[in-house]
């Protein structure tokens, strides 16, 4: 696992995602899926960078996790913690929970998940209990982490054309903390 401490490492992390086959489908890359997240949440959260970012490198972490993916949200948030925020931190942090929260509350939301997305929910839990039912809704973005998920289980769509990590450079510069965020690319 790493830590990212300038947007540059992050930016050379996503340019690598972008030779990596995809965990849900090897159709696709890993940086396919988060440009794709990332998309559809600017159409539906035109105002909220903070979530369109987090939806572009929540699975940042898939590289490093093991078969099932059990532990990529936790390392993916804490990743980025420092220098992008907790608010996004917490987002990447939350989108297993949010599967886990949404296959328990909503008997048809588990029809709508990728093949792989069904696989790993055990290894990632399975359906959560009543008590970390009223956990996850009580944490304070427990909505935008369902809609980071909703849009998750979305991006998964073979040949999507949408906008390209350039589009993102400029985004991820401004929400960096910590000094110069990254050389011009």
């Amino acid at each position: 696992m790493q830590i990212f401490h300038t947007a540059d490492e992050l930016i050379a992390h996503l340019r690598f995602l972008a030779s990596t086959p995809s965990v849900e489908d090897t159709r696709l890359t890993e940086l396919d899926h988060g440009l794709q997240c990332a998309a559809l949440l600017q159409q539906r959260h035109p105002e909220d960078l903070e979530l369109q970012i987090a939806g572009l490198i929540h699975d940042l972490a898939h590289p490093w996790d093991e078969p099932g993916q059990p532990r990529h949200a936790a390392m993916g948030a804490k990743a980025v913690r420092t220098q992008l925020g907790d608010r996004v931190a917490e987002l990447i942090a939350g989108h297993v929970a949010a599967k886990r929260y949404l296959v328990t509350v909503d008997p048809d939301y588990r029809r709508r998940l990728s093949p792989d997305s069904v696989a790993t929910l055990a290894a990632q839990g399975g359906n959560l209990s009543p008590t970390q039912v009223e956990g996850f809704r009580a944490q304070p973005y427990s909505e935008m982490v369902i809609e980071l998920r909703r849009a998750d289980d979305d991006a998964k769509v073979v040949g999507a054309v949408v906008p390209g990590l350039d589009r993102w450079l400029g985004v991820v510069t401004a929400l960096w903390r910590g000094g110069p965020a990254a050389s011009p690319v």
